[in-house]
């Protein structure tokens, strides 16, 4: 084991299957010469060539539509969209053609693609560089949804995603980019789609979260500790397929359940994960499911608004102390 950054566990995980498979290829806004707008891709345009690190026009719907088609000749193509929020220029590619390919084709035609997107606030970059587009994605079938939380996680998650043949929508959040944490230095295997973590253990209440609110998560537990009270802290890791099972197991152990959300609160991701609690195990909470999320309104440029609307691991304390009663 090494401790690495974020950053730097994806792009070991970019030049491993650049290396080990000659059908994997990078494109990208400013991904070549620049290394992305976040670094990820520094350094890889010496080791591969252009040919496999492809600088791209602006335009998102131009360059997934090359990279859709592309892998249905047999190419494994990894597109990085600057920020998730370009991703909607791209939304036909993915929603109409990549996602459906399978289900019009058969065994005719796969979809081998990878779609980074960097999501969610915290640097102030305002309403149109802040998003967290994940609920979108869940709600088309096709496509696969995943957003890793640590650097061990992005690093095997990435080769998983570049493997399947499935289009996946591969979700980094810009705060975890600087997060280090311990990776394998060698032998590290691909970490299976569907399958959740937990974080931490205990019995009073279930935290579930994924990407950069499940390391905020994890900070909560810890200060949650601290009080006397021990929470279970689950990282969804997988949206699409989404992992229940371990996340009701909790439920029927705390009684409690605490969902929190980056994106919107209307129509999210944690409806969908409460919902499915409350089908299973509506007999044994204690407690009324609680969503933590950021409110229905766009994310301001502004540092004080935007702290103001996104989670956190203090407002995580808040309300789980809520939800206990204290």
């Amino acid at each position: 084991m090494r401790t690495i950054s974020y950053t730097e566990a994806l792009r070991e995980a970019l030049a491993e299957e650049l290396a080990r498979d000659p059908a994997v290829f990078l494109l990208g806004e400013d991904i070549s010469c620049y290394g992305g707008a976040f670094g990820v891709t520094r350094g890889l345009r010496d080791r591969f060539g252009t040919d496999r690190v492809i600088n791209t026009p602006i335009s998102e719907l131009s360059f997934v539509g090359a990279a859709v088609g592309a892998s249905l000749v047999g190419s494994r193509p990894v597109v990085e969209i600057m920020f998730m929020d370009f991703v909607v220029l791209a939304m036909d590619q993915l929603v109409n053609q990549a996602a459906k390919l399978h289900y019009v084709f058969g065994e005719q035609a796969r979809c081998p693609l990878v779609v980074r997107v960097v999501a969610g606030a915290g640097r102030s970059y305002g309403p149109t560089h802040s998003q967290s587009l994940e609920a979108w994605f869940m709600h088309t079938p096709g496509l696969k949804v995943v957003a890793p939380a640590t650097p061990a996680d992005a690093k095997a998650m990435l080769k998983t995603a570049i493997r399947d043949d499935n289009p996946v929508i591969f979700i980094e959040h810009k705060m975890l980019y600087g997060q280090k944490g311990p990776v394998p230095a060698r032998g590290q295997r691909p970490v299976p789609f569907g399958k959740a973590r937990i974080v931490t253990r205990g019995n009073d209440v279930t935290l579930v979260a994924w990407s950069w609110m499940a390391a905020e998560a994890e900070a909560a537990a810890g200060e949650l500790a601290a009080r006397g009270v021990r929470a279970q802290t689950i990282d969804l890791r997988s949206l699409c397929p989404l992992d229940i099972e371990p996340v009701v197991e909790s439920v029927r152990k705390t009684g409690r359940l605490l969902i929190v959300e980056e994106g919107c609160r209307t129509g999210g991701i944690s409806a969908e994960i409460g919902f499915q609690v409350f089908e299973h195990v509506y007999d044994y909470l204690n407690a009324p499911i609680k969503r933590l999320t950021t409110p229905d309104v766009p994310i301001s440029a502004s540092p004080v608004l935007e702290h103001a609307a996104v989670p956190n691991r203090e407002r995580i304390v808040a309300a789980a102390m809520e939800l206990l009663g204290r």
